[in-house]
């Protein structure tokens, strides 16, 4: 039995998430994938692959019966999902979680409503994904990792054992982290970071071996966080 699908956001994630969408129906018929909501009056009406963006986010009431996934977020403002969560206001089990056939989720894994694994996403075992996680391609958690509501994992990210990423952070492309290590909520993690030790909340943190550049733009109060008590 296939359900509604809407896709909030009508950027890259969404047009990619919309692509998993495609390969999952192709392996088993799941979703009706209804259309996009951006705010951009100039991608109003616009076709991006399967679907067209229906009208801005304000419209979500008018697909009441539908499934939601927030698709939103880059480096820049890496915080931006978080808030349109909040902004949207919807129940959990309004969101659907889409994890591409490609993807591998092993004994013990856990995945929350809203997040996206696209294709060779990688949980070994007894992983912890939080909700409104977007995680992009060959992406790698092993055992006992646990990554908070709303983060961003870039393509080609590893985690070691044990790992704790915390609520909104952003990890970039080919970020590595090493076993046990924390990296606090909001963090941002530069593209190839070899992160050895803890890194604070709210820190930019880059290199090899990463290591503190400052501190991020945004704010956990112009996030919207805490998340935990709507996303599930």
């Amino acid at each position: 039995m296939t359900r509604d699908l809407i896709i909030v956001g009508a950027g890259g994630f969404a047009r990619e998430t919309a692509a998993a969408v495609v390969a999952l129906n192709d392996v088993s018929p799941t979703w009706r994938l209804r259309g996009f909501l951006d705010d951009d009056p100039a991608k109003a009406g616009r076709r991006y692959g399967p679907a067209r963006v229906l009208g801005p986010l304000s419209t979500v009431d008018e697909w009441s019966r539908a499934s939601v996934v927030v698709c939103v977020g880059n480096p820049r403002d890496h915080l931006s999902r978080a808030r349109v969560v909040e902004r949207l206001g919807l129940s959990a089990d309004r969101y659907a979680t889409i994890v591409h056939p490609a993807a591998q989720v092993g004994l013990g894994c856990l995945v929350g409503p809203g997040t996206v694994l696209l294709a060779q996403v990688v949980l070994t075992a007894d992983v912890s994904i939080g909700a409104h996680v977007a995680v992009m391609p060959h992406a790698v958690f092993t055992h006992d990792d646990v990554v908070e509501d709303c983060v961003t994992v870039g393509a080609g990210v590893r985690l070691g054992g044990g790992v704790r990423i915390g609520q909104g952070a952003y990890l970039g492309a080919g970020a590595l982290v090493r076993e046990s290590v924390t990296v606090g909520a909001g963090a941002l993690l530069g593209m190839g970071a070899v992160t050895l030790h803890d890194v604070p909340p709210h820190e930019v943190w880059a290199g090899n071996p990463a290591r503190r550049l400052g501190a991020t733009t945004l704010s956990a109060g112009a996030a919207g966080l805490p998340l935990r008590s709507a996303a599930r």
